[in-house]
């Protein structure tokens, strides 16, 4: 049985008033991980700034 099945298996059981809360706890998770993605985005911008702004970078990039 897979992570999800256990996950759904595990929701049959959970009172209806409770289910909200499940609800709440996934969309937090989710929004934490698309920050973090996004966190990690900006951090490596930094480092690759240096190669992006090289002339031959620049006009690889200019007829787009």
């Amino acid at each position: 049985m897979t992570i999800k099945e256990h996950i759904l298996q595990a929701i049959e059981q959970v009172p209806e008033p409770l289910l909200q809360e499940v609800l709440d706890f996934i969309q937090f998770l989710q929004t934490k991980h698309q920050q973090e993605k996004s966190e990690t985005a900006l951090l490596s911008e930094s480092s690759l700034q240096k190669d992006w702004l090289k002339p031959e970078e620049e006009a690889a990039w200019q007829n787009l």
